[in-house]
């Protein structure tokens, strides 16, 4: 028996219905969402010892949610994810309160466990280079290894994020200067193409036996269906461990590596932070306590009085 009650069920996809129709989330937000909330509700329906319904759930007080904090840390969930978690839960409240017209003080007022924000961790210049040519290694299919050469060379060059570069069509080839790219939230930018990435992409096409069209993924597996991100995060697992680096060294990293490289060599940080598609400047100014962290590196390693 689901420990959800349906009047319960049904207002949370609601809600997330919501979320898809005014505030365009992903489908992997809004999975995270459905988790969290699910995940909250289930546990006040084994503390409450019932199943909650929507009057039960405006009756939650300050103790309940003590209670579910509680048990989250005791579960060993990380100061960050619980913070996620409560973050969904009160977005959902918030929701159901002005829905159903209660006082959710209780819950909105529950205070978020502080935790450091961890800085990106991005490659070095030569190690993200190394990288892309030993990606292109491990594979004895040429179409393969040029296919993954493009989408690694995509994410360092124009700093995509991998679920960005792989939603890209046949309708985006050959690629031109410049690409639309529709990002987290629906937020769409710009982002200028350099030459290696269309060189890259252009191999990749001449050499891929499956036909492209208008319609289908740009990056198709070895089926020819669309290409699984896990390919790519496999692919780079087994060349870092080649190179020699760290597990932080994933397909992410190359966007790090894209936005810390561009801000060494004197890019603006405005202008990093619409390349990345940051809706605030705030998440792009986590790069300049990178760049600063490197540069004080570099003073403590050579500074006779360091």
């Amino acid at each position: 028996m689901s420990l959800i009650s349906p009047a319960c069920r049904d207002a949370l996809q609601y809600w997330l219905d919501s979320l898809s129709a005014l505030a365009a989330r992903s489908e992997n937000t809004q999975a995270a969402y459905r988790g969290d909330v699910t995940e909250f509700l289930s546990f006040m329906t084994l503390h409450h010892s019932e199943r909650q319904g929507l009057a039960a759930l405006a009756r939650i007080n300050v103790s309940d949610m003590r209670a579910w904090m509680a048990d989250q840390r005791s579960a060993g969930v990380g100061a960050r994810s619980l913070a996620r978690k409560l973050s969904a839960v009160k977005s959902f409240y918030r929701w159901l309160a002005e829905r159903e017209g209660f006082e959710p003080t209780a819950v909105l007022s529950t205070r978020a466990p502080k935790f450091t924000q961890k800085l990106p961790r991005p490659l070095a210049e030569d190690a993200a280079r190394a990288m892309i040519d030993t990606v292109e290694l491990q594979s004895s299919n040429d179409w393969i290894s040029t296919r993954d050469v493009a989408v690694v060379t995509l994410l360092y060059g124009c700093g995509l994020r991998i679920s960005e570069a792989l939603s890209l069509t046949g309708s985006d080839a050959p690629l031109p200067g410049s690409l639309r790219i529709v990002g987290k939230g629906g937020k769409e930018r710009i982002v200028p193409v350099i030459p290696a990435a269309r060189t890259a992409v252009d191999r990749y096409l001449k050499l891929c036996p499956h036909p492209q069209s208008q319609e289908k993924a740009l990056f198709r597996g070895v089926r020819g269906g669309a290409l699984n991100p896990r390919a790519i995060q496999g692919v780079m697992a087994k060349a870092r461990m080649q190179l020699g680096l760290p597990a932080t060294a994933t397909p992410h990293a190359l966007r790090h590596s894209f936005a810390t490289h561009l801000l060494s060599a004197g890019g603006d940080l405005r202008a990093i932070q619409e390349l990345l598609g940051h809706a605030s400047l705030s998440t792009t100014q986590a790069y300049t306590a990178v760049d600063t962290a490197r540069l004080m590196e570099v003073y403590n390693r050579a500074h006779p009085k360091a």
